[in-house]
């Protein structure tokens, strides 16, 4: 157990001085934390990375100092020059509600470049990962995820909500799990290894996590790359069927342009759209082999299915390839592939995503602004996502947000935004909203990508540039031209030569 001593004592050099402990312990320090070697694991992956990793105690509540303490997780993948600058890259991860141990090994590849000459450090945002886990289960003993794509009851919800509430509340003060104090913690974990400044990467939420700490700390935010944007004045949730919508439009027109594929298939908006409304007037059984068991099984199709994998394969235009042919099948009565999918989606969600902590922020920071839609009735995720959250966050003990919270950042960081031109949840033009306040800013939108895209193409020798110094008006993104949409497939062999 960690706990940060004062930077006068340490000196920046020593700071981040290298210690190596007795062979036999094989530890390092890192200012005042000491780590051990650990494999960063994702969930229902082979990915992992060596790294090295501790614990290190903050007051879950920072306004006292005294009261209880939790464990924030924290790793560090060390730079191949250790020479190199002394500033780290911090990668904030998604959600709300995802580890950043378990998200970074899917993107480790993007650091390539960066840990040529930085460190890179993960913190699981409190609530999430080994940091005071909030996490429930249901009946059958999974996690259970906010998605409204597989929600039909919010009544069922709410009661979720309040088991979950009373599983928690003995181990966690569950208003205290918000962006505003996770930022806190992580600059308490930049001062404790003894830096004046840090890097951040932020990833889709992990963008708001970000650009709050450059609003709260904006002298030791050095530079930042916002991935996936989620402007501060956004509440979560607000336009996600909006998106989708906008999102399968693109995917759908691939298919439109590419003969084989539609001539095979058809199109693929009539095809959802036939579908659907077979589903609402009665769910089909369908009989499929289990993703996960491979046992033979037969469960009701309905329309959370549908809308789960059309809203999941779109945040991948290399999985978006296959909603056409998924949604042929479908119509023509072979679903099982597609219920197959959607049961490996949900499964794989359940592992990612902290439920507790994610209704800790949304409840606090966006449903208090979130307004509906009447358009989203016809649309497929309709507005079920605001119901449940209503259901939900009624019964949920809720925090605060400072009262700039939801205000657009100004800042003159150097900040690099990315967008995908096919994201189904953070489209361009949030990028294009964020960067009108950053004096000193770039957004590139990257042709053909969809959600989560610091590794595309060479997007990881860009970031190495940026981090090393080079300008956002001056990065070479000339390299990103090559990129294009993937097509569709038009029939099981996969898509036409």
């Amino acid at each position: 157990m960690n706990r940060p001593v004062s930077p006068l004592h340490l000196g920046l050099a020593a700071g981040l001085a290298l210690a190596l402990a007795a062979p036999a312990e094989a530890q390092r320090r890192l200012g005042s934390l000491e780590f051990e070697p650990c494999t960063l694991k994702a969930p229902l992956s082979v990915l992992n990375v060596e790294a090295y990793c501790t614990r290190f105690e903050v007051p879950e509540d920072p306004t006292d100092p005294q009261g209880r303490q939790i464990e924030l997780a924290v790793a560090w993948v060390p730079t191949e020059n250790t020479a190199g600058p002394e500033d780290p890259v911090f990668m904030l991860a998604g959600g709300p509600g995802q580890s950043a141990l378990e998200s970074y090994p899917g993107i480790h590849g993007a650091f390539r470049e960066i840990r040529k000459n930085r460190h890179v450090i993960l913190v699981d945002q409190r609530g999430t990962g080994e940091s005071n886990r909030l996490v429930c289960r249901d009946a059958e003993g999974g996690s259970a995820v906010l998605d409204a794509a597989a929600a039909e009851d919010p009544g069922t919800w709410r009661a979720f909500a309040e088991r979950c509430r009373d599983e928690l509340a003995p181990r966690a003060d569950l208003r205290l799990y918000t962006t505003s104090e996770a930022v806190a913690d992580l600059d308490a974990v930049r001062e404790a290894i003894g830096v004046q400044q840090i890097n951040l990467l932020g990833v889709s939420y992990g963008t708001r996590v970000a650009q709050q700490y450059m609003r709260r700390y904006p002298e030791r935010a050095r530079r930042v790359v916002l991935d996936s944007v989620v402007p501060n004045t956004l509440a979560l949730g607000g336009e996600h069927a909006r998106n989708l919508e906008d999102a399968l439009a693109l995917h759908f027109a691939q298919c439109g342009e590419v003969a084989a594929c539609r001539e095979r298939l058809g199109a693929p908006r009539q095809n959802l759209d036939a579908l659907l409304a077979e589903l609402r007037a009665q769910p089909r059984p369908v009989r499929f082999r289990d993703p996960l068991s491979g046992e033979e099984v037969e469960r009701d199709f309905t329309v959370g299915h549908v809308a789960a994998v059309a809203r999941m394969y779109s945040y991948a235009p290399a999985l978006a390839a296959l909603l056409p042919l998924s949604l042929h099948e479908a119509v023509q009565g072979r679903a099982g592939p597609l219920m197959a999918q959607a049961e490996m989606i949900t499964s794989s969600l359940s592992e990612q995503i902290m439920h507790g902590m994610q209704l800790s922020v949304i409840c606090a920071e966006d449903l208090p602004r979130m307004r509906p839609d009447p358009a989203d009735g016809a649309r497929l995720l309709g507005d079920m996502m605001l119901q449940v959250l209503q259901a939900q966050c009624a019964v949920w003990p809720t925090g605060t947000a400072p009262a700039d919270f939801a205000e657009p950042l100004r800042s003159d960081v150097p900040t690099l935004l990315l967008s995908g031109e096919f994201d189904p949840v953070t489209p361009p033009r949030y990028g294009d909203e964020v960067a009108a306040g950053l004096s000193d800013a770039r957004h590139l939108v990257l042709r053909g990508q969809g959600h989560s895209i610091a590794g595309a193409g060479c997007m990881p020798r860009i970031l190495g540039d940026f981090f090393g110094g080079t300008a956002p008006d001056a990065l070479d993104v000339d390299c990103l031209d090559t990129l294009k949409p993937a097509p569709p497939f038009a029939g099981f062999h996969g898509w036409e030569p």
